[in-house]
């Protein structure tokens, strides 16, 4: 009794696997030929989209490097810019020519038709 148990599952397990072969025939791989390539694409602009992301993150990474760089450039130059504009920084320099710098307040020099034209006016 036992032999015919063991033969008759025997015999479902070849059928349950003729079953599976029978779902993929031929027939039935050429009937979903537009499925496969449908996922073909689908897998193409997958592995370009993740390339794709990797450039574009790869290049922020690099623009944001530049920016920091010129960002630190920038704040030394102007750094610099500030401390040659000082007053006393300009006196050193322009002393190699002979200049110096004014101990007086400056007056202003008018033409006498200037003065004329003034009074007029009040």
């Amino acid at each position: 009794m036992s032999d015919e148990k063991e033969i008759k599952e025997a015999k479902e397990a070849r059928e349950a696997r003729r079953e599976w072969l029978k779902i993929f025939s031929y027939r039935w791989i050429t009937r979903n030929i537009p499925y496969f390539l449908f996922l073909a694409g689908l897998a193409v602009i997958y592995i370009y989209n993740g390339h794709y992301a990797v450039k574009t993150m790869r290049s922020i990474k690099d623009v944001s490097k530049e920016l920091k760089e010129l960002n630190h450039e920038y704040k030394t130059l102007k750094s610099e810019v500030m401390f040659r504009s000082k007053q006393s920084e300009i006196a050193k320099e322009v002393d190699t020519f002979g200049l110096k710098e004014l101990t007086i307040p400056p007056y202003v020099i008018r033409d006498s038709a200037y003065m004329a034209d003034s009074l007029k006016k009040r």
